[in-house]
């Protein structure tokens, strides 16, 4: 198979599709691969180690998208990108689709095969490549959290952590998935009151086994959502319903009983934000104030930290890539339900449930469309 990589287009997304040991990886199992001149950069990755794994340098992404079976990305589509596809290409990355009901159409109009890295499921039934991205982003969150809420910035201009003799900030955390849980462990390890809402008792029970008393978690109601956003100077929204758009648990009218300065850190943007007043924003400009509220809604929060992030999201995405490689992509559908799940579009139908769902568009169990 020939399979294209190119430079990344979103704003600052210096992340890449694929590293020089996943190239190796493709090239060693036969495949062609064809890199777009300095799209690994960026991350830390030469032209000069692509080519010396096997990688052929193509000058602009138009001749890798001309030649290519498969194109592998990080993130959706731009629209300068969208002149690019052909009918019955692969598109493996991230889509996203529930949140760009017209990136969606561009796929299902021009037929292309398109593959989501977030709705891919392991035999557990987990995500297994949205989890280090998840686990970046969580950590993240407290990061750039705790730079936010400083006054210069329109915070409350407070240290979470405390000293002594002075109260620690409260961070609450809503959902206890796996960014919610690595946005935790970065919590407790500032010394901030921590406080995390899900609505599984044995998520919550999980949570309490790996914190102790360092985390305190609740059953996430409305009450309990609303009382917490009193208390809270940094608010963590982590909500995932895989494939769906993201209830908006943080209602606008919330925002009037939080602390002026307070600031939420949206990580759920991706699918549509779990706060009602959330708005994709850019790492060059990452943040609003509505309500007297900081909220900091950046759609590709790894892309801040390109190498970790790219090393870690080619670990989990490569296997599949080599199964669709091998295979062909209806073959490796077929002989993997988890894979398939990760099947968004094909032959010009919608076949994730949850995907058609948001888009508003008639749901085809991919199996029909694949025998």
């Amino acid at each position: 198979m020939f399979i294209g990589c190119t430079k990344e287009l979103k704003n600052n997304e210096f992340r890449v599709g694929l590293t020089p040991d996943g190239v190796s990886a493709l090239v060693a199992a036969g495949h062609k691969v064809y890199i777009e001149k300095g799209a690994g950069k960026a991350a830390g990755f030469e032209d000069s180690e692509y080519k010396a794994v096997g990688a052929v340098i193509k000058k602009t992404a138009k001749e890798v998208f001309d030649i290519s079976d498969m194109i592998i990305k990080v993130k959706e589509l731009e629209p300068e990108e969208f002149s690019l596809v052909h009918e019955g290409q692969i598109l493996y990355t991230y889509l996203h689709l529930a949140s760009n009901p017209a990136f969606a159409k561009l796929l299902i109009d021009k037929h292309i095969q398109s593959v989501a890295y977030e709705t891919i499921k392991d035999r557990d039934g987990n995500l297994p490549c949205l989890r280090p991205m998840s686990q970046i982003a969580g950590r993240l969150s407290i990061q750039e959290g705790a730079k936010y809420i400083e006054r210069s910035f329109g915070g409350r201009g407070i240290l979470l952590g405390g000293v002594p003799g002075v109260e620690r900030g409260t961070i609450v955390i809503l959902g206890g998935g796996v960014a919610g849980t690595y946005a935790a462990k970065a919590a407790v390890g500032i010394d901030a009151n921590v406080v995390l809402l899900d609505i599984s008792a044995s998520r919550l029970a999980y949570i309490e086994d790996i914190f102790g008393a360092s985390v305190t978690t609740l059953y996430s109601t409305e009450e309990n959502i609303k009382r917490s956003l009193a208390k809270a100077d940094l608010v963590i929204g982590s909500v995932l319903i895989p494939g769906a758009a993201t209830p908006h648990l943080i209602k606008k009218e919330y925002l009037k009983l939080m602390k002026k300065g307070s600031v939420i850190v949206d990580i759920a943007i991706d699918q549509g934000g779990c706060c009602e007043t959330s708005h994709t924003t850019t790492h060059d400009d990452p943040v609003f104030i509505k309500d007297g509220v900081v909220h900091y809604c950046v759609g590709n929060m790894p892309g801040a930290v390109p190498y970790t992030s790219t090393v870690a999201l080619t670990n989990a995405t490569i296997k599949y890539a080599l199964d669709i490689a091998n295979k062909g992509l209806r073959q490796a559908m077929l002989d993997d339900a988890g894979l398939r799940n990760g099947l968004n579009i094909y032959k010009g139908r919608c076949t994730n449930e949850n995907v058609a769902k948001a888009i508003k568009s008639k749901y085809i169990d991919p199996l029909t469309l694949l025998d």
